[in-house]
């Protein structure tokens, strides 16, 4: 039983791993580090960047997997909640713009509707709707 136990978790550990190195993988290629490294002028911390990247990883992989609680208390716990989902948001989007970009959608989308000026706007709108949208599917008690 112990054998069958422990072969389990290598190959759940092994499985997971390749899963994750094929989604940093992906993140890698589109350009989202790049880009964000590129956007805020911080090359000289290239390193700390790749730390965290995997430190974030492997910690989320772990209060995941062992439903681990931060000992935060309900005022402090509603502003690390708030400050973690804010971080999510801003890179969920950063990864649909990336990804945008590298697919070329939304050049084709300004040449499509003859646009001219006023990209950054467009770009604000976006946002802003998926804002709206989220907000809306958790306060409606959408979410699970």
């Amino acid at each position: 039983m112990a054998v069958k136990t422990l072969l389990l978790g290598v190959i759940g550990l092994a499985a997971g791993g390749t899963i994750a190195a094929g989604v940093y993988a992906f993140l890698a290629i589109i350009g989202v580090f790049v880009r964000l490294i590129g956007k805020t002028g911080t090359k000289r911390h290239i390193l700390l960047y790749e730390t965290m990247i995997v430190l974030g990883g492997v910690l989320g992989n772990l209060m995941d997997l062992f439903q681990l609680r931060l000992p935060l208390g309900a005022g402090a716990g509603h502003i690390f909640l708030g400050a973690a989902g804010l971080c999510t948001g801003v890179f969920v989007g950063c990864l649909a713009l990336s990804l945008a970009e590298t697919l070329k959608a939304l050049p084709t989308l300004t040449r499509r509707i003859r646009l001219a000026v006023g990209f950054p706007c467009v770009i604000l709108s976006i946002a802003a709707g998926k804002l709206v949208g989220s907000l809306l599917y958790f306060w409606r008690g959408m979410a699970p």
